[in-house]
């Protein structure tokens, strides 16, 4: 998606050890109208399948996530990085860890949320090993729910992630891919799609 990648040459920090900041426009303040267009490609990758719900992690990808949602009118879930007093009775779970925060993260979402044959599409904002996505895909497992397939706003094409969703038989649309990033320079390199 050019103006996606457009967006990122231009406002994206390359920060050392292939962190990629976008949190000017994408992660921490949101420009709606971009994401809104965001949302419609979205839509239209996706177009041909039915979906019932729509599957994040917290906290990061629930922008995104609502966006899309509103062209599928379908809800959002997403999967809390800790228990809290309002997830009440059973989860699904799974061990999640996160590449910006360098930590390990029980995610989980209530099983009154997600059900057996749901046709469920994940969404989040970046893929970089894969673990974020790997931990939903655990989740619908377990709760015998069908992956429809995967948005990813921003996927890092140098690391692991994507090859490894895509072994799986994942149907995965990255709108912007990005193939090398150069700290000292700020040199951003995306893949032709």
């Amino acid at each position: 998606m050019k103006l996606l990648e457009e967006r990122i040459r231009k406002d994206g920090i390359v920060r050392a050890g292939n962190v990629l900041k976008v949190d000017s426009f994408l992660n921490h303040q949101m420009d709606i109208e971009l994401i809104n267009e965001m949302g419609k490609e979205f839509k239209r990758l996706f177009a041909d399948e039915q979906i019932d719900r729509i599957l994040t992690v917290e906290a990061s990808g629930i922008g995104i996530a609502c966006i899309v949602a509103q062209y599928f009118g379908v809800p959002v879930v997403f999967a809390k990085k800790s228990q809290t007093k309002n997830i009440d009775g059973d989860v699904y779970s799974s061990k999640v860890e996160s590449f910006t925060h360098g930590r390990i993260y029980d995610v989980m979402v209530s099983k009154k949320y997600i059900h057996e044959g749901d046709r469920v599409l994940l969404i989040d904002d970046f893929l970089a090993n894969g673990c974020a996505l790997l931990g939903l895909l655990e989740i619908c497992e377990e709760a015998k729910a069908h992956v429809v397939g995967a948005g990813i706003c921003v996927e890092k094409g140098f690391q692991q992630g994507g090859d490894l969703i895509r072994e799986r038989g994942i149907h995965l649309e990255s709108l912007a891919i990005v193939d090398a990033m150069d700290s000292q320079t700020g040199a951003i390199t995306f893949r032709e799609q």
